[in-house]
């Protein structure tokens, strides 16, 4: 249990099958060719792209995105900091009363609230961004395709017991595949000579 928390916090990965890869240069053929994919019953490794592609996660099949409840959470948590500690400090440990003020004024309150709830969720969803991509100073990048970052799509679709080849190519073939190829499961583009 802790070696699998562990593996999962620091970016190791269990043991992966072989992987086949199809290379694309369009976004719509890229988009199609995993909707067909996920439809004949493939396990996808990941799909790369150069940018946000509208769909592409809905394609994969991919759940609905954890990062909207930190966000909410956390914005939350910094609007009751703010409010909370405002409410302390007007009303108990300062209680100073300056031209007739009321012990607890709620509107001096609201920009102090709505500046703590920006600050407090957009950090924790960054933070939160990179815990859930596994990403931290000094991880290695690996890429399936020279260009992959430039103007390359690339799918990656694991092999294993039920993989079909001769439909995967086809379905790559069908939407325009530039490059087709079977690679181990520890491939890296980089270190083949190609550039990012």
């Amino acid at each position: 249990m802790l070696k699998s928390l562990l593996d999962s916090l620091f970016g190791r990965e269990k043991q992966r099958d072989r992987l086949f890869l199809g290379v694309f240069t369009d976004e719509d053929h890229v988009l199609d060719a995993t909707k067909a994919c996920r439809k004949a019953g493939f396990n996808f490794y990941d799909v790369f792209s150069p940018y946000a592609v509208h769909g592409l996660d809905r394609a994969m099949g991919l759940p609905f995105s954890k990062i909207t409840y930190v966000t909410f959470l956390c914005g939350l948590m910094g609007t009751c900091i703010g409010f909370f500690g405002m409410g302390y400090v007007s009303w108990w440990d300062w209680p100073v009363n300056i031209g007739g003020k009321e012990p607890f004024p709620f509107s001096a309150f609201v920009p102090v609230m709505f500046e703590l709830t920006v600050l407090i969720g957009g950090l924790c969803t960054m933070l939160g961004l990179f815990a859930f991509c596994r990403l931290f100073p000094g991880k290695k990048p690996r890429l399936f395709h020279p260009r992959v970052t430039d103007d390359r799509f690339v799918i990656a679709i694991e092999i294993d017991e039920d993989f079909d080849d001769a439909r995967c190519r086809e379905i790559f073939t069908t939407n325009h595949a530039e490059e087709m190829k079977e690679v181990a499961p520890d491939y890296d583009a980089l270190s083949e000579g190609g550039a990012a």
